[in-house]
């Protein structure tokens, strides 16, 4: 296995070094696996962008930008959730554990089952946010479906799905909050420990 950067200076050695220890389910151990892998790869490579874009913005389309980054941090968040790995082939039947080759079924389930977001999504709703938004700004630059993105709602609304409007500062916030809520859970959870092994292994090959 080639030694590459995995979150900052972190790289594959290091998550091996550290992976060997994290099974004994040590709190503390757990939460600098968190820190340093986890928590510092978002940081980088999606949180600091984000709020970038947020600092300097000029209300005159920065938006799309966020919420583009968003969608794609979606998928990682809840493919870590359940400790899967995506695969592109054509049948489901060639699929191995622990592994998908559907992008929205990982969007969707992260929008109806992750707090703070299943306050607001359910199964449909979360569908059409997939088709309007994720999909929209990821292969066409643009939302469909009559979806709109703006900055932020007074009243603290991720979204407004009768106007199908986006507020992508609420929406950020509800992530980190999402992250947080992670955090607190990972160091006591067995579940979500193997599945985040599974995740960083993949990550690292």
């Amino acid at each position: 296995m080639k030694d590459h950067y995995i979150a900052g200076h972190k790289s594959s050695a290091d998550w091996q070094t550290i992976r060997t220890r994290l099974l004994d389910c040590n709190a503390d151990l757990w939460n600098e696996a968190f820190t340093d892998f986890y928590e510092a790869r978002l940081n980088l490579r999606y949180l600091h962008p984000i709020k970038v874009l947020q600092d300097n913005g000029t209300f005159q389309g920065e938006g799309f930008a966020i919420a583009a980054i968003q969608c794609s941090l979606i998928e990682f968040l809840e493919s870590t959730e359940q400790g899967l790995n995506y695969r592109f082939i054509r049948s489901k039947e060639n699929l191995g554990p622990y592994e998908y080759n559907s992008s929205q079924n990982i969007f969707v389930s992260f929008l109806k089952n992750r707090n703070p977001f299943s306050k607001t999504f359910d199964q449909t709703t979360a569908e059409e946010f997939y088709v309007g938004v994720r999909c929209g700004l990821l292969h066409e630059a643009r939302t469909k479906n009559g979806w709109r993105i703006l900055a932020r709602d007074s009243t603290g609304l991720v979204v407004n799905l009768a106007e199908r409007i986006v507020y992508r500062d609420n929406f950020q916030e509800a992530l980190l909050t999402y992250i947080t809520d992670y955090h607190e859970r990972l160091l006591s959870t067995q579940e979500l420990q193997l599945a985040f092994i599974r995740k960083f292994d993949a990550i690292c090959e």
